[in-house]
C-alpha cells in the first residue's frame, strides 16, 4: 500500500484540475491550495471541500506535509516557482509548457539536481485514454516499426481570447496549443533534430486581437531519418467530430497504422485485413468532470498516479525536468523557423544556452 503523498496546488485557475484529481485519488492528500487571488483559493476550498488556503507561497513551502507541489501559474513565472519548490525540499509537477525561458534551464537542472527531487512535466495527453492505448499497442510490436508520425491540435478557441492576457504580445499559440502535438512526436521520435514550418495569423485571430500566428504547418526531421508533420490552427470553425478530431495522432508503421482522437475518447487501428475502431466513451465522465471539455482532470488524476507510482518504486517519472527543457527547445526552433522561413536545428538552440539533448 502506497503512503498517500501530501498535494500544494499553486495556481488556481489552471489548477482547478489536479485538485480535482488529487481529492479523489486515494493515492494522494490535497494539503494546501495557493493563489494571491483569495477570494479564488476559497471558491476551490468550497468546490472540493477543503479547508486550508494561502496567499503566500512561502507559507505553503513551509508545510511539512506537502510532499509535492503542483504548478500551475503563468507560464513565465514557472522557473521561479520550480526553484523555489525544490530548494524547499520538494518535488514538483509543472504544467507545460515547462518554462518559457530557457537561459533559466540550466537553474533548473541545477537546483533539481542539488534537491534530489522529482521534477515532472504534466504533459496531459500522455496520460489520456485513447494515446495510452495507442502507446501500448505500438510498444506491443503489432504495429512494427514507425515509419512516420502525424500530430495535431486544432480548435476553434476563439472564446480563450476573452483572457486579457491572451491578447498580449508574449502569449504565442505555439506553446500553449502546439506543445500538445509536438509532445507527442517526441514522445516517438526522441531524436528529433531538426524543423522547418510556417505561420499564419488568420482574419479571425486579427479579429480577436491577437498578435502572433494561430495557424501552423511544420514538418520535423529525426536524426534517424524518419519524419513528422505537426499541425495546429486555433481560430477556425472545426469540422464535425464524426469526421476529425481537434486533436489526433497517427502512426504509420511497417504492418499496420493506429490513430488515437481525443475528444471523441476513439482508438482506431488496422493491421493487414484485421481492423477496429475502440471507444471510450464510457470513461468519459472520469475525464471531463467539469467545464465541458475545457477541463480534463482524469488526465490529471492518470498522471499523478503514475508519478506516485513512480516514486514508491524509486522511478523517475517522464517527461522529466531535461525532457520538458529539450520540448521547450522544440518549440522554440519551431517558432524560429516560422520567422525566418528556414529549417532550424535544435542543436542550434541547445547550443545557444549550453543545453545538451
Amino acid at each position: 500500500m502506497i503512503k498517500p503523498l501530501g498535494l500544494g496546488v499553486l495556481g488556481l485557475g489552471e489548477g482547478r484540475s489536479i485538485i480535482s484529481a488529487g481529492v479523489h485519488s486515494p493515492l494522494w492528500q490535497v494539503v494546501c491550495l495557493c493563489d494571491t487571488n483569495a477570494a479564488l483559493a476559497q471558491e476551490r476550498c468550497a468546490e472540493f471541500g477543503l479547508n486550508r488556503y494561502t496567499t503566500d507561497y512561502a507559507e505553503l513551502l513551509a508545510d511539512p506535509a506537502v510532499d509535492v507541489v503542483g504548478i500551475y501559474t503563468p507560464d513565465h513565472l514557472h522557473a521561479d516557482h520550480i526553484i523555489q519548490a525544490l530548494h524547499a525540499g520538494k518535488h514538483v509537477i509543472c504544467t507545460k509548457p515547462f518554462i518559457d525561458d530557457l537561459s533559466r534551464a540550466n537553474e533548473v537542472l541545477a537546483a533539481q539536481q542539488r534537491s534530489g527531487k522529482h521534477v515532472m512535466v504534466g504533459q496531459s495527453t500522455r496520460f489520456f485514454a485513447p494515446f495510452i492505448r495507442q502507446r501500448q499497442h505500438y510498444e506491443s510490436g503489432a504495429l512494427g516499426e514507425l515509419v512516420t508520425i502525424e500530430a495535431s491540435y486544432s480548435a476553434d478557441h476563439r472564446w480563450f481570447l476573452s483572457k486579457p492576457w491572451a491578447k498580449q504580445p508574449t502569449f504565442k499559440w505555439l506553446y500553449g496549443g502546439i506543445s500538445h502535438p509536438a509532445d507527442l512526436i517526441r514522445w516517438y521520435l526522441p531524436d528529433v533534430c531538426e524543423v522547418m514550418g510556417y505561420a499564419y495569423l488568420s482574419s479571425n485571430g486579427r479579429a480577436g486581437g491577437l498578435v502572433n500566428p494561430d495557424t501552423y504547418h511544420f514538418v520535423l526531421k529525426a536524426a534517424s531519418g524518419k519524419i513528422a508533420r505537426v499541425t495546429g490552427v486555433y481560430s477556425c470553425p472545426t469540422v464535425p467530430e464524426e469526421r476529425d478530431s481537434p486533436m489526433t495522432c497517427i502512426l504509420r508503421c511497417e504492418r499496420g497504422a493506429s490513430q488515437a482522437d481525443y475528444h471523441e475518447l476513439r482508438y482506431a487501428w488496422k493491421i493487414g485485413e484485421q481492423a477496429a475502431i475502440e471507444s471510450f466513451e464510457a470513461q468519459r465522465a472520469y475525464y471531463f468532470r467539469f467545464g465541458g471539455v475545457s477541463h480534463h482532470a482524469g488526465e490529471y488524476q492518470n498522471y499523478i498516479e503514475y508519478f506516485a507510482r513512480c516514486l514508491a518504486r524509486g522511478e523517475t517519472p517522464k517527461p522529466d525536468a531535461a525532457e520538458g527543457i529539450v520540448t521547450v527547445a522544440l518549440l522554440q526552433a519551431m517558432d524560429e523557423s516560422t520567422i525566418t522561413g528556414h529549417p532550424v536545428k535544435l542543436e542550434t538552440v541547445l547550443n545557444r544556452h549550453q543545453l545538451k539533448n
